[in-house]
């Protein structure tokens, strides 16, 4: 197995398509979390505000998933339910489109629940 050191190396050890879906998904995390950064923790994307840890991301064959999403209230609940593939995680199935404004309020929504 691969260690990777780098979010870079991670996501340049996929095909170019799964590349593009993890560079996309990457910025889309980053802007909805300004000021954070990211590193590898458990050989995986992790992104990280003020020291502690808001989502990891990792690639698989069909997949991308997010560890860990919270769940929350109401009518975003309902809209994550269809990604839930566990009551922690979100997975996004390459074979269609992947709802990266979902994404962008999905990680906004985390780091509102973060303690100030």
């Amino acid at each position: 197995m691969v260690k990777f050191e780098t979010v870079d190396q991670y996501v340049a050890s996929f095909p170019p398509p799964v590349q593009e879906v993890l560079a996309e998904l990457r910025r889309t995390i980053r802007r909805a979390a300004p000021g954070s950064d990211e590193s590898i923790r458990y050989n995986m994307p992790c992104i990280k505000l003020d020291g502690s840890y808001v989502v990891h991301f990792a690639a698989w064959k069909h997949h991308i998933g997010l560890y860990p999403v919270p769940v929350f209230d109401g009518s975003f609940e309902d809209r994550i339910g269809p990604y839930r593939a566990a009551k922690d995680t979100v997975r996004l199935v390459y074979r269609q489109p992947i709802p990266y404004d979902l994404i962008e309020q999905l990680i906004v929504r985390i780091v509102s629940r973060r303690p100030s």
